[in-house]
């Protein structure tokens, strides 16, 4: 068959193919329209297993097959020596579990809602003054809203009873640090860097630059403070004022947090926006151990269960088939490019 033909036969079989798939979508889309769907999964993963696993590859390429039968060996000994084999079950139900959490935040604290969700998944099975939650923190700060709700979703767990351990691998500050502060104990790592209380605001003003162009900028308020500060409109003394008197109330409810949560710091000296790492924030107060998160759940792996808990977006029926015809669309350009490169051979 000449060329040209051979492509042309093979795009109207991928145009039927897409008409075909199209109208399969459209027919589960109409199906299953107005169904209530959780838009979310929840992903669980055995810490345990991995670093089993881990060690098993590791002795199967440094160990010869006599000491590898001999560790096995040993192993069934100790196993039947101690009694935990006949005890498994019955240890899988009472040993302490830890629930590790990820938290990696953006100005917006945008993942509150994603932590929200692995928070209640974890409180429908974590077992109070039993159970232990771990939540890796990595955040610069962002906004006073969704920083908040982020603390207040932790604060959830030790409301229940349920340990909490915040663990800092790079950085805590300002936002970050208000939700470490929600946990009973905090772990950074030597040079993670923490602190940062305090509040900042930065408004552009262009009204200057509207009047040198002579324009006009009006703004309809009712209320003497309803826009104290504007981007376009003259700041006034008085809406300074009362922009820096929020401020300064916020950053009395920021200390106040901490201060309740963190009973023993001195705030005069933790309290002025500064940061530090990790080592200078034990000595303040801001810690209470140096570790990173991988060292700390390491060395309680041999004491409990160890669960890493994420919460992932559930993809439609709709999404799951469009992402299988891009792979399709993407595999049909690759073989027309071939076709071409080959001269049609």
């Amino acid at each position: 068959m000449p060329f040209w033909l051979d492509i042309a036969a093979f795009a109207l079989k991928a145009i039927l193919i897409v008409a075909a798939v199209g109208g399969v979508v459209f027919l589960i889309t109409r199906l299953t329209r107005g169904e209530a769907e959780d838009d979310s999964e929840i992903k669980v993963d055995s810490l345990n297993e991995r670093y089993d696993a881990r060690q098993a590859r590791l002795n199967a390429g440094i160990l010869s097959k006599k000491e590898r039968k001999a560790l096995a060996k040993q192993r069934k000994a100790l196993a039947k020596a101690s009694k935990k084999a006949a005890k498994s079950i019955a240890e899988a139900t009472t040993s302490k579990r830890i629930y590790v959490l990820g938290f990696k935040g953006d100005i917006r604290a945008s993942g509150v809602g994603r932590l929200g969700r692995e928070i209640d998944a974890v409180l429908t099975v974590a077992r109070p003054d039993q159970d232990e939650v771990v939540v890796r923190i990595e955040s610069p700060g962002g906004t006073v809203t969704g920083y908040g709700l982020a603390a207040s979703q932790l604060l959830r767990l030790r409301a229940a009873s349920i340990k909490l351990t915040a663990c800092v691998d790079q950085v805590a500050a300002s936002g970050g640090y208000l939700m470490a502060c929600a946990a009973d104990r905090i772990i950074a790592a030597p040079f993670a860097i923490l602190g940062s209380i305090g509040v900042v605001a930065q408004v552009p003003n262009l009204n200057r630059l509207l009047k040198k162009n002579d324009i006009d900028f009006e703004e309809m308020t009712a209320g003497e403070f309803k826009r104290s500060v504007s981007i376009f409109g003259e700041i006034t003394p008085a809406g300074r004022e009362h922009f820096r008197g929020k401020l300064d109330a916020t950053h009395e409810a920021f200390k106040e947090f901490v201060g309740q949560n963190r009973p023993r710091l001195e705030m005069a000296k933790v309290a002025n926006g500064d940061t530090w790492l990790g080592r200078e924030a034990l000595e303040l107060g801001l810690v209470d151990e140096l570790a990173a998160s991988d060292d700390y759940l390491f060395s309680v792996r041999d004491q409990a269960r160890i669960f890493e808990v994420s919460s992932e977006e559930r993809k439609s029926v709709l999404q799951q088939i469009l992402g299988r015809l891009g792979f399709a669309a993407e595999a049909a350009a690759r073989f027309v490019m071939d076709r071409l490169a080959n001269g049609g051979g």
